[in-house]
């Protein structure tokens, strides 16, 4: 653990523990995590800090000598976080990197390309799991298409060069751990059902409408006293859309009408609600 004044190094690897059994930073992932963030690539970092480029790479690889405290200082503060020293000796950023990554977007060491290099941190490398996922797959309306067929040699990971397009992605992925979902019942029928979906700040981005019905007056003769549910309709905000928050919602509506012992849900749909509903589980 190096002092304040910039004399002395900091363990990088992360894989030994400290005198006192504490359990060293791994200074390159936390770095790495912090250029991810903040966008950066290594060349754009060691520009903003004035260290060399091949110190960058160093640190984060893990390898050669420990790095002295105020060249990894220099390089937090570039990344947009903080750096200092609390009792105990524990190194600590002031600036946390946030959650977890998502389980499609690759880990500081998860993936490598044919050379064995890690790729670029800052462009969320991320599994390709069906043609949308590939930006180079913008030459052909072959999406429906299943692996086998695919034209052309589909990688295993990809990125998007495109800030914008990185900047989009990661603020629908943040966006997406936020919503959260709610029954209103103020101003409305008991026999019907409005779920609102919503980010931590109130900010609606979705809602669903259905109401009960009564197959026996519908019919005009006694089927027991049979009710179901009529899905009247979704809606969620464009920003938003193709992140399952529509499943979420009509997911909720069958747990609720459930509940209550309505374990039938139908509605009538054309075009491309007819493809949602079937991924929701409804039987033509």
């Amino acid at each position: 653990m190096g002092d304040s004044d910039g004399m002395g190094g900091i363990d990088g690897t992360g894989d030994s523990d400290g005198a006192g059994g504490e359990r060293l930073i791994d200074v390159g992932a936390m770095l790495r995590a912090l250029r991810r963030r903040a966008d950066l690539s290594q060349r754009e970092l060691a520009a903003l800090s004035g260290a060399p480029q091949s110190t960058v790479a160093r640190i984060e690889s893990g390898r050669g000598a420990d790095p002295r405290f105020r060249t990894v200082q220099r390089l937090v503060r570039a990344a947009g976080g903080t750096l200092g020293l609390v009792s105990g000796g524990t190194l600590a950023t002031g600036d946390d990197p946030g959650p977890a990554e998502p389980s499609d977007v690759a880990s500081d060491d998860a993936w490598r390309d044919a050379a064995g290099r890690r790729y670029p941190a800052h462009l969320d490398a991320r599994r390709v799991r069906t043609l949308k996922d590939w930006p180079g797959a913008w030459w052909a309306n072959w999406y429906s298409l299943p692996p086998e067929r695919w034209p052309l040699r589909v990688p295993e990971v990809t990125f998007d060069l495109n800030r914008r397009y990185r900047d989009e992605r990661r603020l629908r992925e943040r966006l997406l751990t936020e919503v959260r979902i709610r029954r209103v019942t103020d101003g409305v029928p008991e026999t019907c059902w409005r779920l609102v979906a919503e980010l931590s700040d109130g900010d609606p981005v979705g809602e669903l409408r259905a109401h009960e019905r009564s197959l026996d007056l519908l019919y005009g003769e006694e089927l027991g006293d049979r009710r179901e549910v009529v899905l009247d309709g979704v809606l969620v905000a464009p920003r938003l859309q193709r992140l399952g928050i529509g499943r979420r919602l009509v997911g909720r509506l069958v747990e609720e009408t459930r509940g209550v012992g309505l374990a039938a849900v139908c509605a009538i749909a054309e075009f491309g609600g007819a493809r949602f509903l079937s991924a929701c589980g409804f039987r033509i």
